[in-house]
């Protein structure tokens, strides 16, 4: 488990999508223009690490990385060897719901 407040881990995600779009020899401009997020938008994310889901998909499909997110977001599927394992986890889920407050 990563222990980074979300803040800094805002800045990181920043700083690696300027890495790879300086990689792409991508300015600010031409990025924008090619991935349809305002320019103020693109500065603003790479200055302070906000940006919108949907503009943050945006850019992640001009210089890469929006399928090894979502790979990294893929949950994690338990590993049977039987039948048995299978009827065993079916039994041991226990669904669980929200308190309200």
């Amino acid at each position: 488990m990563l222990l980074m407040s979300l803040s800094k881990t805002q800045k990181m995600i920043a700083t690696h999508v300027r890495d790879r779009r300086l990689l792409m020899e991508l300015t600010q401009e031409g990025l924008a223009e090619r991935s349809g997020v305002a320019l103020s938008t693109l500065r603003k994310f790479e200055q302070k690490g906000l940006i919108s889901l949907d503009s943050f998909l945006k850019i992640l499909m001009v210089v890469g990385g929006l399928e090894e997110l979502l790979d990294a977001l893929k949950p994690d599927k338990p590993a049977f060897n039987s039948i048995d394992d299978v009827l065993k986890q079916d039994d041991s889920i226990i669904k669980k719901r929200g308190r309200r407050k």
